[in-house]
């Protein structure tokens, strides 16, 4: 059997398809080959039309399948994972009302602030875990509010995956880990929050039926699959955010265990077992795609908006027709550092490890006679790097603590640069793994149809690729660095 993995992420989607058997990739594709577009009508905000989610999906897959030939006929369940945090409204006709308000979105903030005073600190943290923040919840409320005859039009509300899987199935559902990164699931009682609901003045009638993560929620229609080249009836059975699917492409599933991603967005992901919280909310808690009554399996999770795309910024406006390729070797000529260059990353929005705080990006000790785009490059990686290690610090609190971090081979793991320097850091020992979002979701629809028993039979075909260790004796390089832009961080 071959399985399709389909990866919505907010610069484009991905699909890949693998065989069963061996766990090799036999073809990728992800569209659009640029960027897709963030609509920003007003500071904080963040939106994407749901129909180039869907033309691009659709490209990507064609691409595959015209890459497999009849093989494609081989393909028997489909898995998706989805950019984290979303809203998507529809009305009973299934009809999207708006625009998705996508995860860097930070119009919201103001309303989970808000719940959280309201419902108190003792019932979120106890029964949510987090503060209701700028979650999918707080983004409904902010529409009830501003948008009061769209919400009044609104048949259920759904995360990006979820929508995804209308389309291939017509379909509506969506899994518990997604109820739990809404902030909508309450994890003492293990069901909707009810008093959550009652306080945004919600009816429960708005969320779709939940399912676990590894479960057929549909099959794809037959008009669906003439247009993707696919056999109709194939199951989607597998559906989870990207930060949990991303865990679960690495074998992250135990206890003690991390993986890390830097795309778009950077995250730092650790499973635990225990029902623990940052009383800040810094970080936050949902359940893991393998989560059940009887294993209880959490993922805490440390996320930095301002990462890849910082990195894509730069080489939009000061990287001139370079290459990713290209700007790492440039910022590898750089000494640790960057000759008192420091960049705060954090220009995508309000960031939840800053207190849900929107402070902008920062660039200091830029000299026009010393610096060049190559110490532009460095002081970005290294930046990001340190916004990582302060989040990590937080998650110590919690108790992920580690010493080892998996990673995909892909964005800004890449670099040279980037992955010593974290390493460094944080003292940690990166292994990078040949593997992305695409092919865990692959993984995932495999293991939800049914065809992997036991689920480790999954990660046949997952390799290490790579090793990075913490540079001992240019520490302290990498720690008076770090400390600058600690400084620097804490003076805005």
């Amino acid at each position: 059997m071959l399985l399709l993995g389909i990866d919505l992420g907010s610069s484009s989607v991905k699909a890949s398809v693998i065989d069963g058997d061996s766990g090799k990739c036999l073809a990728t594709a992800f569209y659009p080959s640029d960027e897709m577009k963030i609509i920003a009508l007003k500071p904080g905000w963040a939106e994407q039309e749901t129909e180039i989610w869907w033309t691009n999906l659709k490209a990507a897959i064609v691409t595959c399948t015209g890459k497999l030939g009849q093989k494609k006929d081989d393909i028997g369940a489909i898995g998706i994972s989805y950019q984290m945090h979303g809203l998507v409204t529809v009305d009973n006709n299934n009809k999207v009302l708006r625009p998705s308000i996508i995860w860097c979105d930070s119009r919201a903030a103001g309303y989970g602030e808000k719940a959280f005073n309201s419902l108190g600190k003792d019932y979120c943290l106890s029964h949510l875990l987090n503060s209701p923040g700028n979650f999918t919840a707080s983004k409904l409320a902010w529409v009830k509010e501003n948008e009061p005859d769209l919400f009044n039009k609104i048949h259920k509300v759904m995360l990006p995956g979820d929508y995804v899987a209308l389309r291939l199935t017509g379909e509506i559902s969506t899994s518990y880990t997604g109820l739990s990164e809404g902030i909508f699931w309450d994890f003492t009682n293990n069901i909707v929050s009810e008093e959550l609901m009652k306080y945004f003045g919600f009816n429960s009638g708005l969320l779709p039926e939940a399912a676990p993560s590894f479960s057929v929620s549909g099959r794809l229609l037959k008009s669906v699959a003439s247009e993707l080249g696919l056999p109709d009836g194939i199951p989607v059975s597998y559906r989870a955010g990207d930060q949990p699917n991303n865990a679960l492409s690495l074998n992250v599933l135990n206890p003690g265990e991390v993986a890390a991603t830097a795309g778009t967005s950077g995250v730092i992901y650790g499973v635990t077992d225990k029902k623990k919280f940052d009383p800040l909310s810094r970080v936050n808690t949902f359940l893991h795609v393998n989560h059940s009554h009887a294993d209880t399996r959490l993922g805490v999770l440390l996320c930095v908006n301002g990462t890849g795309i910082l990195n894509s910024w730069l080489r939009r406006n000061t990287g001139g027709n370079l290459s990713y390729n290209e700007m790492n070797h440039l910022a590898e000529k750089i000494a640790p550092g960057s000759d008192g260059l420091s960049i705060l990353p954090f220009g995508n929005g309000a960031e939840r490890m800053l207190g849900n705080k929107d402070i902008g990006a920062r660039i200091t000790g830029l000299n026009f006679n010393r610096h060049t785009n190559a110490h532009m490059f460095r002081a970005a990686q290294e930046g990001i790097a340190f916004s990582f290690r302060y989040g990590l610090d937080i998650m110590k609190e919690t108790g992920i603590d580690p010493k080892v971090i998996r990673a995909g081979e892909a964005n800004m793991f890449l670099s040279k640069v980037f992955r010593k320097t974290l390493s460094s850091i944080t003292g940690t020992v990166i292994h990078l793994y040949n593997t992305d979002g695409s092919i865990g979701a692959a993984r995932g629809a495999g293991i939800g149809c049914g065809y992997y028993k036991p689920e480790k039979e999954a990660f046949k075909g997952l390799a290490a690729v790579g090793v990075t260790e913490p540079e001992r004796s240019g520490r302290s390089d990498y720690e008076e660095a770090y400390l600058k832009w600690k400084n620097l961080l804490f003076s805005v």
